[in-house]
């Protein structure tokens, strides 16, 4: 029985001899791979895989490195800002795991110039779309993990993202929401916030609920395992709210319905 030709194997065969390349690329991730055969499946687009009759593309590594990539990123904002109650740290989460910026980072380790991009998708301008970029950016996420383990792959995502993540959580989705919230109500005179907090559960397993009132009204409720998290969460909610309002109505409030 003849044996399935390898196209992703025979390239390597190529590639090796021509090593500096990928030498350049490890560098760029910071991890040098023991199989870097793993390394250049995760930079085979589909199209290169239709031309040169290879059946796996990167889109299953790209589907594994989404996972890697979503539990490093959350792993990492629930150790790091522990006051940040689960609505919050979602929208921080969503604020870097997201096509956009998995592009930026594609874009900062040179990712577009060793993809396997078949020869219209290149003539396209594939290797500077963005959904091309993301997803290989996932692929080498996952395929760090296969070959190096999920703490290796976790330190490259960090490396890549630390600083943005303290951005996220700086702005939309971090930072001190009641204070936000008072000073946004200050700027549209509508007093100041105030909350009513009630809580359930044992004393060893409380959780806390909180409606904060803007002019009377309820614009916001949420919920943690404090006080000051359910507080802030309904913060969150109403400053978002009363945000979207005064934009919607170029800086005039409108009132809650």
């Amino acid at each position: 029985m003849r044996a399935r030709r390898d196209p992703i194997g025979e390239f390597l065969v190529t590639r090796l001899a021509q090593s500096e390349s990928l030498a350049t690329l490890e560098a760029s991730i910071g991890v040098q791979f023991g199989d870097r055969s793993l390394l250049l499946r995760s930079l085979a687009h589909r199209s290169w895989c239709a031309e040169n009759g290879e059946e796996e593309s990167n889109e299953r590594l790209e589907f594994l490195g989404d996972s890697v990539l979503g539990l490093a990123v959350t792993h990492y904002v629930f150790r790091h800002f522990p006051d940040l109650p689960e609505g919050q740290l979602s929208e921080v989460r969503a604020g870097v795991v997201n096509a956009r910026v998995l592009a930026e980072l594609a874009f900062e380790l040179d990712l577009g110039r060793h993809l396997l991009l078949g020869k219209g998708e290149d003539a396209a301008g594939g290797r500077a779309k963005q959904s091309i970029l993301a997803d290989a950016y996932e692929a080498v996420v996952a395929a760090v993990y296969l070959d190096q383990g999920f703490a290796v792959a976790r330190d490259f995502v960090l490396r890549c993202l630390a600083e943005r993540i303290a951005d996220a959580a700086a702005g939309p989705g971090g930072g001190d929401y009641k204070t936000r919230l008072q000073e946004l109500t200050a700027g549209l005179t509508l007093g100041r916030p105030r909350y009513v907090v009630r809580d359930e559960g044992p004393d060893h397993a409380k959780q806390f609920f909180a409606v904060v009132y803007v002019n009377d009204r309820p614009y916001g409720e949420g919920e943690g395992r404090s006080k000051k998290q359910a507080e802030q969460s309904a913060a969150w909610v109403a400053w978002t709210r009363l945000h979207d309002e005064a934009d919607g109505q170029g800086g005039d409030h409108a009132g809650a319905t």
